[in-house]
Parts: structure tokens; sequence; C-alpha cells
């Protein structure tokens, strides 16, 4: 049985001052915001909440330590809604803490502890990427056991998801790219999962279309030209988000964390590495004709014959940010056979969705092929 669920309230605001007269956050908020964002957007507006800048408590993805800092920090002050700004991190972050119990961080994402949920939870994307605020998923880098896990239930899910795109600007471009490849990666992957429905490929073609005509304008003008276009991209990563949320994410996703854990590179850039080989290996074992679909889909967008669809979106994607191999982020020809340990052993949730089914030495070959 396939089905499409949609769980948070979503919200459309213009402005920081509407969002500010709408939800007048203060006393009994847990705010989660960096202190950049705080500056350039809420000065002086949180009055009475508690306020986390989560940079405070470690750099680059989430992690364990990072949610058990800010528990640390909170103690035993109280407060009845969570409301996070920015990007995955943030979101991934704050979803925690709208449960009832977290810690310890690595029994409940174990699933030892159970995803109670007994606060709001209202989330407001900072990028352009991760969807994080229509899903029911956080995901940490657990620390101890040196790999990216995904905790997903349905306590995760926002009350509501408020799309400002005001809130987008400034965003660094290495950023912007990096984020809305994930959400480009996302729609693929979803649309190619043996669980996607109808409605949730809706919504992953509608966000490829969003986001490659906005890298087709990038590409014509410039990278300011991003400046334009940034609501577009915003809808783009929420549709994508809907669309994973109900199909899931796959193989890239799950052979970019070991690369995500081990040397730290941003989420969007890890899955970026791994994404074009990823569909290549798929295009030569064959499936059940969604690729075949989505390439023509590609073709409309990308002016070319479908057969070509993949290469010329490769061009294009290198425009927008440069593709590494695995060794200039540090990767060793010896890490790459427990790379592909734990993808097998440790990420089946996401494997589970491939769009034709990849074994130990495929996925070995994968990675072979990248560094």
């Amino acid at each position: 049985m396939k089905s499409f669920r949609m769980v948070p309230q979503l919200r459309f605001l213009a402005s920081v001052r509407e969002l500010c007269e709408t939800y007048a956050i203060g006393a009994g908020d847990l705010v989660f915001v960096s202190a950049s964002q705080q500056a350039r957007s809420f000065v002086g507006v949180f009055k009475g909440a508690i306020v986390i800048d989560y940079r405070q408590y470690g750099s680059g993805e989430p992690t364990d330590l990072m949610v058990e800092g800010i528990c640390r920090e909170i103690g035993s002050r109280q407060f009845q809604r969570v409301v996070a700004i920015g990007g995955g991190t943030i979101l991934d972050v704050a979803k925690l803490f709208a449960l009832k119990n977290i810690l310890p961080v690595d029994q409940l994402f174990a699933g030892k502890i159970p995803a109670v949920k007994d606060k709001a939870l209202i989330l407001l994307p900072t990028t352009c990427g991760t969807g994080s605020e229509m899903t029911n998923i956080s995901i940490l880098e657990l620390t101890r056991s040196k790999t990216k896990l995904g905790l997903a239930a349905d306590a995760l899910y926002a009350d509501e998801a408020v799309l400002l795109p005001e809130l987008l600007a400034g965003l660094p471009f290495a950023a912007f790219a990096a984020s809305s490849l994930d959400a480009l990666i996302h729609a693929v992957e979803s649309y190619t999962s043996p669980k996607a429905t109808a409605l949730s490929q809706l919504f992953s073609l509608q966000a490829l279309t969003l986001i490659l005509k906005g890298y087709q304008e990038i590409a014509a003008k410039g990278e300011a030209a991003r400046e334009l276009l940034l609501g577009d991209f915003l809808l783009a990563s929420t549709y994508a988000g809907l669309a994973f949320g109900n199909a899931g994410c796959a193989a890239v996703h799950a052979m970019s964390y070991p690369l995500g854990a081990a040397c730290h590179v941003p989420h969007g850039e890890a899955n970026y590495a791994m994404f074009s080989e990823v569909y290549k290996t798929y295009q030569m074992i064959g499936g059940d004709g969604s690729l075949t679909a989505l390439e023509r889909h590609l073709a409309a967008i990308l002016v070319c014959q479908p057969e070509q669809a993949f290469a010329v979106l490769d061009d294009l994607l290198q425009r927008i940010l440069p593709q590494k191999k695995l060794r200039e982020y540090g990767v060793r020809q010896a890490d790459l056979k427990e790379y592909a340990d734990i993808v097998m052993t440790r990420q089946g949730r996401l494997m589970a969705n491939n769009y034709a089914e990849l074994s130990r030495d495929t996925v070995l070959g994968i990675y072979e092929k990248l560094l």
C-alpha cells in the first residue's frame, strides 16, 4: 500500500514584521536562531524567550554532542513552544526539543526511548535545501558510533511550517548552491523511489522544474541572479521535502552519510558528490521505468534528447557548483570498504528506496569511481 501525507500546516508570510505579529514570540518559547540571523532580522524581538544559537555548541552538521550541550544550557527552564529559524542543522536539532524525552540521544535514535511530542513546533527555513520543515525526520551525526543516522517519527512533524523568502536574503552563494542541490537530489530520489505515488511525483517534478529553471537563469546571468529567485527556490525545497517525506530518499543520501560524518562535508555537497555516479549505475541496471520518465522531464527543461538528459544536467550543475573527487575531501582508498559496510549495515531505511537494488560490491564500486 502507498499513501501520501502532508502534516504540517503550511503558512506563507511576506515579511519579518508579519511573522512577529502573527506569532508574538516571547515568554514560554524556546527559539533556535543564529546570532547573525537574529542581528539581521530580529533585533529586540524575542524578549522573555529562551534563545539558543546552535553555533555556540559546535560547527557544521548536527551532532549528538550539540544536542546534549543545548540540553545542559536549557537545564530546568520550562517552555511550551519550540520555534526554529535556520537551515537544516537548526531545524533537525530543534525538532528533538519538542519531544518529552531526548537523552541519552543515542538511545533515542536507537528506538529505546519513545519519541513522544509534548510541545508545539514551528519551523522556518532560511536555506533552500533540506525541506526539513515538512518532514518527520531528524538526522544527526552520532559521534560515538561515527555515523549519521536518521530518526523518523510522527512526533517530529512540525505543527506549522512557515515560508518567508526574506530570511534567505544574503545567503552566501556556496551555501545556496549546496542546499539547493540537496533539494534537487531530494526531488530526483523521491521520484524514482518505489514508494513514490502520483502525488509525490507531482511535487518532485515541480521542485525539479523550479530549481533547474533557476539554475539556467543563474548560469546565464551570474550568481547575483539568485536574489530574485529565492522565493522559487524556497518553494522548490518545500515541494521536494513533501516528496521525499512521503517517498523517501535512497542510495545517494545513504552513501553521502559516511563522507559527511568522517570528513565533515556539508550535507548537500556530500550528496552531490554521489549523485551522478549512482544514477549512471541505475541506468546500467535498469528498473521500473520511472527513470525513463524522469529523463523525459529533464530533457524538456534542458532542451535535449532524453538519453542526453543526465549528461546535460551534469554540465549545468558543474556551473553552479564544481564537483570534487572524494580524495579532495581527504578520503583514502582504505576508507572505502568501511564506507560500503556502513551503508549496507546502517542505512537500510534509505537503501530500501533505491530505484534498483545495489549490492555491497556495487556500492564499493561507486565509491571507487568517485575517489
